[in-house]
C-alpha cells in the first residue's frame, strides 16, 4: 500500500513541509478520518478533542524525531 494522504498535527511544520516536498498530501487534523498515516506529538495526545474518530490510519508518534525520520518511518510502512 503507498500512502498519499497524510494528516500532521498542528506545530509540526518541517514535517509538513518534507512531506509535501516528498509528493504526499498533507492534512491537518480535521482531515485524520480520511488519512493513511496521522503524525503526532505525543501518543496520549487527543489531537482532534474528540473520542468518536474511527480511522485505520497508521499513528506515528513525532515526538524526539527529526522530520527526515518522520519521513523514513512513513515510507517504511507504506
Amino acid at each position: 500500500m503507498t500512502m498519499k494522504k497524510i494528516a500532521v498535527e498542528d506545530g509540526l511544520a518541517a514535517v509538513r513541509d518534507l512531506l509535501l516536498e516528498n509528493g504526499y498530501q498533507v492534512t491537518g487534523p480535521a482531515g485524520a478520518g480520511t488519512a493513511d498515516a496521522i503524525v503526532v506529538t505525543g501518543l496520549d495526545n487527543n489531537m482532534m478533542n474528540r473520542q468518536d474518530i474511527a480511522s485505520r490510519a497508521v499513528v506515528i508518534e513525532a515526538s524526539g524525531k527529526t522530520p527526515r525520520e518522520v519521513l523514513s518511518r512513513i515510507q517504511e510502512i507504506s
